[in-house]
């Protein structure tokens, strides 16, 4: 069987790269766990900035219908079958949502279903011209998954969150980006340079500062003033410890742009 992804490290960024093209790179379960290991994996190296990308025409169309229905086990009990979707799509979004480093999704093809949740569980979702977007679960007579039921939610209004999850309509790359669901819209022939170039400005980023900034902005929706005033000193002094914040300011000082080492 060919490996579900790939991984490269290159120039301080780990790509992950879902690798079916030729099915629209479904879910599979050994997708999720591939992903899962390669983002805990990123977390121990010197890298600056994760990116989730689809071979091919696709981002990921969802879920992998081969394996609807498909357990070994003929008739799962209820509590089985639930520990099984936390195992494997719930595990690799949390990976996502609460991962250190910067995460980017490129988006440039259908991004549907549990593909549409794992893009927009990145830190910032990036799409191209040709992206399709949509929340599709409804369609197959199916619940939402995936965090979708948490990540619309903080990102739309209640409106505009049940519309898209009630219908599952498909979005192109221009609407998503009207709502928010997405960063930026790059043109098709321009994405992967233009997508690269934002990778890259968080690469050379401060990665202890930006750290604990998507800890403050992750939990911020569920803190009250005074909470998240708090947890903003406590980062802030941690932060102005570091090596990093020293060459920051003496590159200020010099007028010229600082190089972060992440110390």
């Amino acid at each position: 069987m060919a490996a579900a992804i790939r991984t490269q490290v290159a120039d301080g960024t780990v790509t992950i790269t879902m690798d079916d093209p030729d099915r629209g790179n479904p879910l599979s379960r050994e997708t999720y766990r591939s992903m899962r290991e390669a983002l805990a994996d990123a977390a121990e190296t010197d890298a600056r900035c994760v990116v989730l990308e689809g071979a091919g025409d696709a981002f990921s169309t969802g879920a992998d219908i081969e394996e609807l229905g498909g357990d070994a086990d003929p008739d799962p009990s209820l509590d089985e079958q639930i520990r099984t979707i936390q195992d494997h799509e719930h595990s690799l979004v949390r990976a996502l949502i609460t991962h250190p480093l910067p995460t980017v999704a490129k988006i440039d093809g259908p991004a549907i279903g549990d593909g549409a949740c794992i893009g927009l569980a990145c830190d910032l979702p990036l799409a191209s011209e040709r992206a399709r977007i949509g929340f599709s679960h409804v369609r197959f007579a199916l619940s939402m998954d995936c965090a979708g039921s948490y990540l619309l939610p903080r990102i739309l209004d209640r409106g505009m969150a049940m519309e898209l999850a009630l219908t599952g309509r498909i979005l192109d790359g221009e609407r998503a980006e009207e709502l928010g669901l997405v960063n930026h819209v790059y043109p098709t022939d321009e994405f992967e340079a233009r997508a690269d170039d934002l990778v890259d400005e968080l690469a050379t980023g401060p990665p202890v500062a930006q750290a604990h900034i998507k800890r403050l902005v992750r939990r911020g929706f569920d803190r009250e003033l005074d909470d998240a005033l708090a947890a903003e000193a406590t980062s802030q002094v941690v932060a102005a410890d570091t090596d990093d914040y020293d060459r920051a300011a003496e590159a200020l000082r010099n007028d010229r742009e600082p190089t972060f080492e992440g110390r």
